[in-house]
């Protein structure tokens, strides 16, 4: 009995001030003092242009990524109208919101909010289904004079419009690994993927209750100076999301966690240790404007300030959802290789191969789902595309389609990129929701869900790594329809009596 894919939500955080605070390529261009940073400002996004951006509409799934194809690019210059920023299945906060989340996520007193602001945010938190449920949790805030002291002593601030509102102290005075950079990277996180998790719980008419584990598969780890990133983000976030029968771990594994994390959880599910499990990532601070250099450099908007967030519920089988097969599971080994064609072959063709399939075969590949308009005037090109050529020229090369069909293969088989450059954000779980609905609905019979890291950046190996698994119909037999498990127990503990009873008759 395969499990099944239950639930997804998709959450996006507008974050253009904290992008500017705490992104990595702006913490170095400040530092060098040449200019980028006044400039940087003038490209900065409005909320409603970052509602109303297509690629944005698509990750929260007010649109699907084949809609992306009628859209005129560049995509920043043809804004949809009247876009909403909430979805069927999560939304797009704007920073101020966040601020309050970030303050109702920080267990240790180290996000402070001015008074005024506070009070004037009354209005937005009650309208706001999840931020309403902390209400209770909302601290007062305090004055500005305090804030701006906090902030003379090493404090990040907290800025809207220029005017500071807040600001993020270090939990210590001589761990780094507790500095006030790492805190706000590490709230952030925290508070986007709690914001990820109270939608799948409220869109998806989930009982908290009924989770029972939380992988956590982000790229942020914590810890202090004698774990450096020891964890455990599942479980801090599990306890705010209000899963109070949950425990939980971190994976790690650089862009490819999600899909190891979406590995684990069904594998624990067949197994039958838990029936419900939730893997959850959020947002990368130190990826914000990440490739700001180049886009300030061919006058394009900021498009890498937001932070994204996802949560997925992987479940027993229901007889509905989608089932993870998890005979068909993709892995880059020790002794696989780091060329692409290697790599494609061991985490794709390898799998397919091994059930008798060809490539042919999955509907729709999910790759490194890069928005290209974010990656292409930093000279990565088009990623997902990339994916599918390398795909595709595999199947060329094994005699599945010929050359002048390659074109076709990556029409059929392709999904346009439309995720945030977050790093474990866009590899393969951006489809995970559109899938599910694609194949309840009949469109779609099956797709490979394909997460792939580099695991060099971490100086410890210069290995790649990759893995995949395949999401596809549910053929419509669920475990209740199976024997039950205690039936057979039953059965085996009658037929162990008269054994027994046999032997000792002799």
């Amino acid at each position: 009995m395969y499990p099944v894919i239950k639930s997804a939500s998709y959450i996006l955080v507008h974050t253009p001030n904290i992008m500017m605070e705490g992104g990595t390529t702006q913490q170095l261009e400040r530092e060098s003092k040449n200019g980028y940073i006044n400039k940087a400002l003038k490209h900065i996004r409005t909320f409603d242009k970052a509602v109303n951006y297509a690629p944005n509409q698509v990750y929260i799934e007010n649109a699907s990524p084949e809609d992306l194809k009628d859209v005129s690019q560049p995509w920043h210059e043809n804004l949809l109208k009247d876009s909403s920023r909430f979805s069927k299945y999560g939304e797009i906060m704007p920073e101020d919101e966040f601020y309050i989340l970030m303050q109702v996520c920080d267990n240790f007193d180290l996000v402070e909010l001015e008074k005024s602001f506070v009070e004037n945010m009354t209005t937005k938190i009650n309208q706001h289904k999840i931020l309403n449920d902390f209400y209770d949790k909302i601290k007062p805030g305090s004055d500005l004079k305090e804030i701006k002291l906090f902030i003379d002593k090493g404090a990040l601030p907290l800025t809207i419009n220029g005017d500071i509102v807040g600001c993020v102290r270090s939990a210590h005075d001589k761990d780094t690994n507790l500095s006030a950079h790492v805190m706000l990277e590490n709230i952030a996180n925290k508070a986007s993927a709690v914001l990820a998790l109270k939608h799948l719980v409220k869109d998806g008419g989930i009982d908290e209750g009924s989770v029972e584990y939380v992988i956590e598969c982000s790229e942020e780890a914590c810890g202090d100076m004698n774990q450096r990133g020891g964890g455990n983000f599942a479980k801090a976030e599990a306890e705010m999301a209000g899963f109070s029968n949950a425990t939980g771990s971190d994976t790690r594994a650089f862009c490819a966690g999600p899909t190891h994390a979406l590995i684990n959880a069904s594998a624990l599910v067949k197994a039958g240790i838990y029936k419900n499990v939730v893997i959850v990532g959020g947002g990368a601070v130190a990826k914000l404007g990440m490739n700001g250099r180049d886009h300030v450099k061919h006058d394009i908007p900021l498009l890498e300030d937001c932070l994204g967030g996802f949560a997925i519920l992987v479940s027993k089988n229901d007889g509905v959802n989608p089932i993870l097969n998890t005979d068909i599971i993709g892995r880059h080994t020790v002794k696989t290789g780091s060329s692409p064609q290697q790599v494609i072959q061991s985490i794709i063709a390898d799998p397919l191969e091994r059930e008798g399939m060809k490539l042919d075969d999955i509907d729709k590949y999910s790759v490194e789902m890069q928005n290209p308009e974010i990656t292409k005037p930093a000279g990565a090109g088009d990623v997902p595309k990339a994916n599918y050529k390398m795909i595709a020229a595999l199947a060329v090369k094994k005699g599945q389609i010929t050359r002048d069909k390659m074109n076709d293969f990556i029409d059929k088989h392709g999904i346009p990129g439309f995720a945030p450059t977050q790093g474990h954000i866009p590899s393969g779980v951006p489809y995970i929701g559109h899938a599910r609905r694609a194949i309840l609905d009949g469109r779609i019979n099956n797709t490979m869900i394909i997460g792939k890291g580099s695991l060099f950046l971490g100086r410890m190996t210069n290995q790649f790594d990759g893995v995949s698994i395949v999401m596809s119909k549910n053929p419509g037999t669920t475990e209740e329809s199976s024997m039950d498990e205690d039936k057979v127990r039953k059965i085996i503990a009658s037929a162990m009596r008269k054994l027994a009873s046999g032997l000792g008759e002799d």
